[in-house]
């Protein structure tokens, strides 16, 4: 029997077994790249953005240097180790490993509590777009019909499922290219009617950074969760056809994608329009789009907006229910979590994603000005949790995972850069930012929630690990090793 100390605990044998041995394995390279730009893509881009600059005003451009640099960073290590060891539960496998039982349990369901407060943005942004259309739709009745849509794509099969992301998100892809085409234009005074722009507004207004850094600290609020998302190529990987090979590769094309989508749209607002225009902060690409003259191509990107947040709607039903699936696998959760269907779906996984996002529905219908604003609030620090424990996780595996790839006679698919340096630079850096957020009052508030969600879990681990050996003792049997 194989070690603990060198399997990861979805890969024992057994009820708590691999997740690869019962989930489909219909994904290719392609589907995961366009998974990791569909789901980053979303509210944080399209409505986030306009936000930030309004909180940092042109800083914010710094604001997302530093998240994108330690994405990036992070990503890599998250893809070392999802190449070398795919797993449905990803990091949160990674850390039971690496840190123990406790880690694990609170990776995965706090990254799952985040990913469910994302479905509620997603959603009630779309539905704000539609019912902007068709006023006599009532916004709940528009997330009601999306939740069910992408209930039955969910439920179809991996493939379907990934062959729908794909176009999805290349509609996005496709838009956000465009949409930097024609603010390079605008910028560069190309276009019929208009001048170069200048760097009055770049500049002007009270400066780069009129706010200061605290302006810049507080944008980080709003742009750690923009970058939220990527990390669900790791996650896919487990139903990959070639796990191995395709995280590595998807991993490659998309950081540097984002980064430059991200940067390049958010320079083109803050160079075209006041970064304290009203019409900015409600509607970021409108707002540059009406400047260059385009009415219809305006009223054209509220319809990529909202494909934009359907998608990675979807994407985020996706891994919400697959780290379910995995920490019910691992003990952490209902057995029912589980159940997979003939389509090698694990379809109670999926409905209990889908209930909450019913959940954000009726949210909808009571708070539909404000839930907006309040869910793109709750989830900034428990990213940074998250990339805590990966970074942690990754300094305590590497050279474990080396030792297996040469026992195994084959190179490690990828590496982290710069190992283990960069990874206690990435330490440093969140450290410093959980410093900075401290300085802010919403920040803080932030991080202290966070803190007291994290201990809720603690305790919840503490109770249900607590139950299970009482039960297994009265039974006659002995608690599993840790994973």
């Amino acid at each position: 029997m194989t070690s603990p100390s060198t399997t990861p605990p979805e890969s024992a044998a057994g009820p708590a077994g691999d997740s690869r041995d019962h989930l489909g394995h219909g994904l290719r390279a392609r589907h995961l790249t366009m998974m990791g730009l569909g789901s980053a893509i979303g509210a944080g881009l399209f409505l986030g953005s306009g936000v930030g600059i309004a909180t940092a005003g042109p800083a914010v451009l710094v604001s997302y240097s530093i998240a994108g640099l330690l994405v990036i960073l992070v990503m890599r290590m998250m893809a070392e180790m999802a190449s070398a060891r795919p797993a449905s539960g990803s990091f949160s496998v990674y850390a039971e490993e690496a840190l123990g039982p406790w880690a694990g349990f609170v990776l995965g369901w706090l990254y799952w509590f985040m990913l469910v407060m994302v479905l509620g943005a997603e959603i009630t942004g779309a539905a704000q777009i539609v019912t902007g259309w068709f006023p006599d739709v009532p916004q709940w009745g528009v997330a009601l019909a999306v939740v069910v849509v992408f209930a039955v794509v969910n439920l179809w099969g991996v493939r379907q499922f990934g062959e729908f992301e794909f176009w999805f998100a290349f509609v996005k892809v496709a838009a956000i290219v465009g949409f930097l085409v024609v603010g390079v234009l605008l910028v560069l005074g190309l276009l019929p009617g208009t001048d170069p722009v200048g760097t009055s507004n770049l500049l002007g207004q009270g400066g780069f950074a009129p706010e200061g850094w605290g302006g810049v600290a507080a944008g980080l609020l709003v742009v750690v969760f923009a970058f939220g998302g990527i990390e669900i190529v790791t996650i896919a990987a487990a139903e990959a056809r070639d796990p191995r090979t395709a995280v590595a590769r998807a991993t490659r094309s998309i950081v540097w994608r984002i980064l430059v989508f991200y940067l390049g749209s958010v320079a083109v607002m803050v160079l075209v329009l006041p970064w304290d225009s009203p019409a900015l902060a409600e509607s970021p690409f409108v707002a540059v789009l009406d400047v260059a003259g385009f009415a219809g191509a305006a009223r054209l990107m509220e319809v990529v907006v909202v494909v934009a947040l359907l998608s990675a709607f979807n994407a985020n039903v996706y891994g919400t229910s697959r780290m379910a699936y995995s920490l019910a696998g691992r003990g952490d959760g209902p057995t029912a979590l589980r159940r997979v269907s003939r389509r090698d779906v694990p379809w109670v996984s999926v409905l209990v994603s889908v209930f909450f996002s019913l959940v954000a529905v009726g949210l909808n219908r009571l708070l539909p000005e404000a839930l907006l604003g309040i869910l793109l609030n709750a989830v900034g620090a428990a990213l940074l949790v998250v990339w805590v424990l990966v970074a942690v996780s990754q300094l305590r595996l590497r050279r474990r995972l080396e030792a297996q790839a040469r026992a195994a006679g084959e190179p490690m698919a990828l590496r982290m850069w710069g190992y283990p340096w960069l990874t206690w630079a990435v330490l440093v850096a969140l450290a410093a930012l959980t410093v900075l957020m401290l300085t802010d009052d919403a920040a803080r508030a932030q991080l202290f929630s966070t803190a007291g969600l994290v201990v809720v879990l603690l305790a919840l681990y503490a109770l249900t690990r607590g139950g299970r050996a009482r039960r297994l003792a009265r039974n006659g049997q002995h608690s599993a090793p840790p994973g």
